[in-house]
């Protein structure tokens, strides 16, 4: 007997995908053909639409990194950090798509995008939010387990809070790299104005690429003592 494929799922769509994904929704988001002043509004609203549903999922698995630290489940913390820094990774390589945007391209498409700027993305300020509670949660851990930071970093790297911050770290550098990545795109295709400029977005952007939600953690890799120190031993 042939199968029925008909849809189950309440929703609009003629199939169960299109109404789980919600697809005519989504493929709705972007401008039509005739609201466009150039053909390249598409590229840009894709990649900083998947840009904010990255950032959505990268929050969401921070959030639930910084309870599940609150809850002693320093493992599965550890493992929901990798996730979200993972999706920022992808957000940071769909950047490479803007290689096909010229300047003088995106200079046509300014005016759709009216004062629009990523500085008022919802999902970088959320990640931003989601970070320093997950920093709150990484400290208050330390204070309840009375851990020093540098003896943890001379000690066993297995350990889980060792595992924890490392994971910590990396999410703060994927971070990093995306800001870094997004800078040398918008010099390139000249979006943000000339460099140095008092209060322009790339001067902004530029100041940005310093910035570390963890510093604590940077910084006790500099004051690692030199092998040979007694106190290498990292033993209390």
């Amino acid at each position: 007997m042939k199968r029925d494929y008909s849809p189950v799922l309440p929703g609009e769509g003629d199939t169960d995908y299109a109404r789980y994904m919600r697809t005519d929704t989504l493929l709705d988001l972007q401008r039509r053909p005739d609201e466009m002043i150039h053909r390249d509004e598409l590229l840009f609203q894709v990649v900083h639409q998947s840009t904010e549903l990255w950032l959505k999922l990268a929050v969401a698995e921070l959030t639930e990194a910084t309870v599940r630290i609150d809850d002693g489940q320093l493992g599965q913390a550890e493992l929901l950090l990798n996730r979200a820094a993972l999706g920022i990774r992808l957000v940071t390589e769909q950047l490479e798509m803007f290689r096909y945007l010229t300047p003088a391209d995106f200079q046509a498409l300014q005016p759709a995008l009216g004062n629009g700027s990523g500085a008022e993305s919802p999902g970088w300020k959320q990640a931003q939010a989601a970070s320093r509670k997950l920093g709150q949660a990484f400290t208050r851990l330390l204070a309840e387990r009375g851990i020093d930071l540098l003896k943890l970093y001379c000690a066993d790297p297995a350990d889980p809070v060792y595992r924890l911050a490392e994971a910590m770290v990396e999410w703060d550098e994927r971070i990093s790299l995306w800001r870094v990545r997004h800078y040398k795109i918008a010099i390139r295709i000249g979006s943000h104005g000339p460099l140095g400029t008092p209060g322009s977005p790339a001067t902004m952007l530029a100041k940005l690429i310093d910035h570390r939600f963890f510093p604590e953690l940077w910084e006790v890799r500099t004051n690692l003592p030199k092998s040979g120190d007694p106190s290498h031993s990292g033993m209390s």
